[in-house]
């Protein structure tokens, strides 16, 4: 004689199976992805370095996948606050986060964030790595090159200032550890984005900004603001002109920005796997090769588990670099 079914656990047990398949991401996979738009939380004002590769690779996409892929700026608080919208965001793979360095400085920074950038989201991949580099208001600061900045700050401490795109954000800390390096006294105003930043900047309300070449490259070009030199070890190929922070008599200042791509928590890995090859298509094809090179960036090559491992290795690179120049909350 049969036993009777147990209902009750029956029911229980599918029920924790589709549970977990949900955690894996497995009920959730679409297999028409995609079939609707897709949203990439961007978490500063439009203008910044960030949205200066977001939007060119959002109009590529849009024309690969048939699907229009929306910017959705969420500036404030150092990028913390879009990164924490994004992280709540349903793991259905419509949703998408673009975020960089910044995200790697914020645990440091701040304490009390409302998501964790290696536990909240499923990293996509490394999408540009430009140079930080030293621009001034030409009008407003007498010098013409980085080391006649330093002898100004030095014989002027406290009269420049720099804006950034935040507290706790990458042009914050490079602005912190250039002043560490060189002993000078430039007091810092955060923004709430690079973009901000600059127009104010270009307007004459802040003296200098240690900016990520790919939202500075377009002003630079146009005269409105002078880069007097790049934090990298080579010279940019956009800016073959520019001084190299070490050429300019900084040596050792090497700061460089990145900016790259995740996704909620959750979201299943056929529809990551997808967008990693849709992007590196997009990142591959001459429209975005030529845009990257012009905003002072390579193309780089590192996806999924790599990339996780990165920003992991990042937040602690920034850990110490905050520590050594004390950095601290304006």
């Amino acid at each position: 004689m049969k036993k009777p079914v147990n209902v009750v656990s029956v029911i229980g047990a599918v029920t924790m199976t589709l549970g977990l398949a949900a955690q894996s991401g497995a009920v959730l996979a679409d297999p028409n992805w995609p079939s609707k738009p897709i949203t990439i939380v961007v978490p500063f004002p439009a203008g910044g370095g960030t949205d200066a590769f977001a939007r060119p690779l959002s109009a590529q996409l849009t024309k690969q996948m048939g699907k229009q892929i929306v910017i959705d700026n969420r500036g404030g608080a150092g990028g913390t606050l879009g990164a924490g919208v994004a992280s709540k965001a349903a793991p259905d793979g419509y949703t998408f986060f673009m975020g960089g360095a910044h995200h790697a400085i914020a645990p440091t920074m701040y304490p009390k964030l409302d998501y964790d950038i290696e536990k909240s989201f499923e990293p996509v991949m490394l999408l540009a790595s430009p140079p930080q580099v030293v621009v001034i208001n030409p009008q407003k600061v007498p010098v013409t090159d980085l080391k006649g900045l330093i002898e100004y700050a030095k014989k002027n401490p406290g009269k420049l200032n720099y804006g950034s795109a935040g507290n706790g954000s990458s042009h914050h800390l490079a602005g912190e550890l250039f002043k560490m390096q060189t002993k000078t006294f430039i007091t810092h105003i955060p923004y709430r984005g690079a973009g901000p930043a600059l127009s104010d900047l270009i307007a004459g309300q802040v003296d200098l900004m240690f900016d990520g070449l790919g939202s500075s490259a377009q002003h630079i070009k146009g005269g409105r603001i002078k880069a007097l030199a790049v934090a990298s070890n080579k010279r940019s190929a956009a800016f073959p002109d520019v001084p190299t922070a070490a050429e300019a008599g900084v040596p050792g200042y090497n700061v460089s920005t990145w900016y790259g791509l995740w996704a909620p928590k959750g979201t299943p890995k056929p529809v990551i796997d997808k967008m990693i090859a849709e992007v590196t298509k997009a990142l591959n094809g001459p429209e975005l090769k030529k845009s990257w090179t012009n905003n002072g960036s390579e193309t780089p090559n590192l996806t999924g588990e790599a990339y996780g491992k990165f920003v992991s290795s990042e937040i602690k690179r920034w850990a110490d670099v905050a520590k050594a120049s004390g950095a601290k909350m304006d």
